[in-house]
């Protein structure tokens, strides 16, 4: 079981505003609750017992909140307020607080609605003698908010690879099964994890589950109405 998380919370969320101008994005509402509650819930239901956030912009407001939580899922703030690090920089720098062990990473602007569980999907994927990593990969074409070309296409065997042409089938759905010491070869300094991804890639150790759902990309203010809308026809 995977017992420690990393949420990146950093982002300034400047397609956001103006919801973003009194608060972090992690901070923005949908369906009635900050979107880093969205995936804090998902990971308490999966048994994950530390989450590691980190933290930049509006970062008092979001400490204040995550420190009203209910008792249970311990948070750990990796304060990144002096210099916001990015993906793979801000994993760098929590790596002494995330451990040996394999870890989640999550993006906090990735929601979705399940067909079957979704968590539970890439831990039963997971292969740690065969994967450095395992990324949460959702249908392009079944994707709320995304216009992109795709990331990745996940082959027979779920190794992934590049887009390589105009398109590829699958987005990355913004959340990982990650060894940390993947990271540990890498500066503190601002740079994206598609760096460290691209390492893998060449060792052919990245691989991918499709999403057994639909995946949501909140982004802007228009993608949180839009998902919203999705959860109250799913909820009712």
């Amino acid at each position: 079981m995977i017992k420690t998380a990393m949420v990146m919370a950093a982002g300034h969320g400047t397609r956001m505003r103006p919801l973003t101008n009194d608060r972090s994005k992690a901070m923005v509402e949908v369906g009635g609750k900050p979107l880093i509650e969205h995936m804090l819930d998902r990971l308490e239901e999966v048994d994950v017992e530390r989450a590691v956030v980190n933290v930049h912009a509006h970062a008092d407001h979001l400490e204040a909140h995550l420190k009203s939580r209910k008792p249970g899922l311990e948070i750990i703030i990796s304060d990144e307020r002096e210099a916001l690090l990015e993906t793979g920089g801000g994993v760098v720098k929590a790596l002494p607080l995330l451990g040996i062990s394999p870890v989640f990473i999550c993006n906090i602007d990735a929601i979705w609605q399940p067909f079957e569980p979704v968590l539970e999907r890439l831990i039963e994927a997971w292969e740690p003698g065969v994967m450095d990593e395992l990324l949460l990969c959702a249908r392009a074409d079944w994707a709320l908010g995304y216009a992109g070309k795709g990331d990745f296409n996940i082959h027979s065997d779920a190794r992934l690879t590049r887009r390589d042409g105009d398109s590829a089938d699958h987005v990355y759905a913004g959340v990982q099964i990650f060894k940390p010491d993947l990271a540990k070869p890498f500066k503190e300094e601002r740079f994206s994890r598609n760096k460290i991804w691209d390492e893998t890639l060449k060792r052919q150790k990245l691989f991918g589950v499709e999403l057994p759902g639909y995946w949501m990309h909140v982004g802007d203010p228009r993608a949180v109405m839009a998902a919203e809308a999705v959860l109250k026809e799913a909820h009712g």
